[in-house]
């Protein structure tokens, strides 16, 4: 199941240190200002959806596709997310 997670991790820091010309994928990690847009989009649908009981799981993925693209732009690890959860979860014990 994590593993279509860890793959996206895996295509956004390829593209980031290899980047495809036409890629949206590149547009993404190279426009901040973009970037930033979808995720605010993308969680608007998925709450519209989520409202409406429609498309759940297509705007869910968008979301999450789209957050891994905004958090590796903006130089965000998802070790240090991860990490940081983990002491959140000790803490909460």
């Amino acid at each position: 199941m994590l593993t279509a997670l860890e793959s996206l991790f895996k295509l956004a820091r390829e593209r980031k240190n290899n980047p495809i010309d036409g890629s949206y994928t590149n547009e993404l990690l190279s426009n901040k200002s973009l970037s930033k847009e979808k995720v605010l989009e993308e969680v608007s649908e998925l709450i519209e959806a989520v409202e409406k009981n429609t498309n759940k799981i297509h705007e869910a993925a968008d979301v999450f596709y789209h957050l891994i693209m905004y958090l590796e732009a903006n130089n965000i690890k998802i070790e240090e997310i991860m990490i940081e959860l983990k002491k959140r979860s000790q803490k909460s014990k």
